[in-house]
């Protein structure tokens, strides 16, 4: 262990998911918690804006521009693009035409602007948020620097034979779950290079008592009606999909039904929230279903909802609004895979439904429902479990001790 006369160690963090969720949220609790006479913290992040400023109240904090070209939007128009794929080769072709525009258009920039940052700052490690294909920039940076790069890894990681490649080049894994982290041994990565902590948040200033009337007097929701809400960005995996397919069936079954989608929308996924909006229009679902944007006061929107659902249909790495849920002793409903159904427990500590079904989904939204006394006995359970697994200073010890090994 590092001698507390000494100065601290700098640590550069660098974030570049695809919009401000719970990775950035974890990131922030990390650098909040660490010990600041071993550790000294800075934050680049791949995005800006007020939400990402704010950052600079738990650290120096420094926008890098991770995405100057729309290369994700060309994906999907060429993946739409019919004719690309009726000419044998055309559609491959593109694609890695549009990959290596993402090089010199995002990646190349990026990489130079966390070097800039990095000579200003000299760092002894640097930390990436995100996995390795995401922040290959900023992994590159660190193998130029010559120093060692934790990389913290939250979803699945399947993919191409580019990802493979960057997975050699961290110097340890933090898996946010032991689901993720059997998926990295799949890629090769022995157990010593791994250590799962799962992320840690400042439970205890969760305000279980927070008043969810302002939540729900804010988006119309009625004091008699049974508000269920899917909590998480827009994007297309987290489930918002299915989630108004259980509102479909439900609205007939569940007298004052409403069913909130509570979350912003990244940029790309602009025409993924046009999407649902259609289908709300044309199902005639306008009464039933809300779309909030982004909240920024959670401990008010779950405890305006009677229920509280992740839907994700890829299987969540771990799922910060699981574990916010769980502390607020909310009624909960999750996909039994991945990180949730390593979180949360069926009948224990919430209601698990098979991945994808709309129907099962339906189903146990209908259970809380029709078994109040359920959601008291569940909340209750789930509540003593977050507290005594996800706490942050366990978590920043776990990190700490990691940065240990790699810095002797």
């Amino acid at each position: 262990m590092q001698p507390a006369s000494h100065a601290p160690r700098k640590i550069l963090y660098v974030e570049n998911g695809i919009g401000y969720g719970g990775a950035v949220i974890c990131l922030r609790h990390l650098v909040r918690n660490l010990d600041h006479s071993r550790y000294a913290a800075m934050v680049v992040t791949g995005r800006d804006g007020p939400l990402y400023a704010d950052i600079a109240n738990d650290a120096p904090w420094k926008p890098v521009i991770d995405r100057h070209l729309d290369v994700a939007g060309m994906r999907d128009r060429l993946d739409a693009a019919r004719w690309a794929k009726q000419i044998p080769g055309v559609h491959y072709i593109l694609s890695q035409l549009i990959a290596r525009l993402d090089d010199v258009a995002n990646l190349l920039p990026f990489l130079i602007g966390v070097l800039r940052v990095a000579k200003r700052y000299r760092p002894d490690l640097i930390h990436v948020n995100n996995e390795p294909l995401c922040n290959r920039g900023a992994l590159l940076a660190a193998k130029l620097l010559g120093i060692p790069a934790v990389c913290h890894v939250r979803g699945d990681q399947e993919g191409s034979f580019a990802m493979r490649w960057f997975y050699r080049i961290p110097t340890h894994f933090v898996p946010v779950s032991n689901w993720v982290s059997e998926n990295i041994g799949r890629l090769g990565i022995p157990p010593e290079r791994r250590t799962v902590v799962y992320d840690g948040l400042e439970l205890g200033g969760l305000d279980v008592e927070a008043d969810g009337r302002g939540f729900r007097t804010k988006f119309n929701v009625p004091d008699k009606s049974f508000a269920v809400g899917l909590v998480g960005l827009l994007i297309p995996w987290k489930g918002q999909r299915i989630f108004l397919d259980a509102a479909r069936m439900l609205r007939d079954r569940i007298p004052g039904l409403r069913m909130l989608i509570v979350g912003g929308t990244p940029d790309e996924c602009r025409g993924f929230e046009a999407e649902l909006r259609r289908r709300v229009s044309d199902e005639a679902l306008d009464d039933v279903v809300i779309f909030t944007g982004h909240v920024s006061n959670m401990p008010q929107a779950y405890n305006g909802l009677d229920v509280v659902v992740s839907a994700s249909t890829s299987p969540e790495p771990l799922g910060t609004m699981v574990i916010e849920s769980l502390a607020m002793a909310r009624p909960l409903v999750a996909p039994a895979h991945g990180g949730a159904a390593e979180m949360a427990t069926h009948e224990k500590t919430a209601l698990l439904f098979n991945p994808g079904d709309a129907a099962d989904l339906a189903k146990q939204i209908a259970r809380y429902y029709d078994e109040p006394e359920t959601a008291q006995r569940l909340g209750k359970a789930a509540r003593i479990h977050a507290l005594a697994t996800f706490d942050v200073e366990t978590h920043a010890r776990k990190i700490q001790e990691v940065y240990d090994r790699l810095m002797r």
